[in-house]
């Protein structure tokens, strides 16, 4: 008859093992939704400054139809 070893220590391994790996996805996650929420942000502004620009851009060509015009005259 063959005595087994006890293997206590493979089962607690096996489980701790498991919690440090959920525990590092889960940072993970947080990170991820942190930097997508950061780049939302930053698109926000990039088209808030795009639509600002367009507006004084806009804004110029129709000073100079209006000052050519006066200088036809």
């Amino acid at each position: 008859m063959k005595i087994q070893p006890p293997a206590c220590g493979h089962k607690n391994e096996h489980g701790m093992v498991t919690v440090i790996f959920i525990a590092l996805l889960a940072i993970m996650m947080i990170l991820v939704m942190t930097e997508s929420r950061a780049l939302f942000g930053l698109h926000r502004e990039v088209k808030r400054i795009e639509q600002h620009q367009i507006k004084r851009l806009d804004a110029a060509p129709t000073n100079a139809i209006v000052l050519n015009a006066v200088e036809k005259k």
